[in-house]
């Protein structure tokens, strides 16, 4: 964790911004009181929970039947 002063953070924001892609958090201070936190954003995968859906899908009964409309093009 490193703590840099606003001013010098300013003029050196990419630096600061790749040290964070790195891992690092870095704290930003203004008369040496922190005010803000530069961290890695990460984001979260999400696992599919099998039988989340359950009682939400419904399958017609003739689902697999051939359409009317597509006669001409069966025979």
């Amino acid at each position: 964790m490193q703590l840099i002063d606003i001013e010098q953070a300013k003029a050196s924001l990419n630096d600061l911004l790749d040290a964070a892609v790195r891992g690092q958090e870095i704290i930003l201070t203004r008369d040496a009181q922190p005010i803000a936190k530069i961290v890695p954003f990460t984001q979260e995968r999400l696992r599919p929970r099998f039988g989340s859906a359950r009682g939400r899908i419904h399958v017609a009964e003739d689902f697999d039947a051939p359409l009317a409309d597509f006669d001409e093009y069966t025979r």
